[in-house]
């Protein structure tokens, strides 16, 4: 039972940290140069998996595999965010808000 909740809380953390900094990156650095560049997924998801750690560290039932789930979920959000606007994809609303 405490794997499926840990499982779940994972889940729910790697979708929230996708689409937040999917929504971050389109919207509010879409004119910003260092945002688009090809590093920006690996510093933003290395920052996360920081935070992550040591959150894992203070929080009972979340562990490292949650904290590199959510490092993973913020670098590929990321770079999502970057892709949708070179792609143009920021003037459309992904109805998340």
């Amino acid at each position: 039972m405490l794997l499926m909740i840990s499982l779940l809380i994972a889940l729910a953390v790697a979708f929230f940290g996708f689409s937040a900094s999917r929504r971050f990156v389109r919207d509010k650095l879409r004119f910003v140069d260092a945002a688009q560049r090809a590093s920006a997924p690996w510093l933003a998801g290395g920052g996360a998996l920081l935070i992550g750690v040591i959150l894992a560290a203070l929080i009972p039932g979340v562990g490292v595999p949650t904290a590199v789930t959510f490092a993973l979920a913020i670098g590929t959000g990321v770079a999502a965010g970057a892709r949708d606007v070179r792609q143009g994809r920021h003037l459309l609303d992904d109805g998340m808000r």
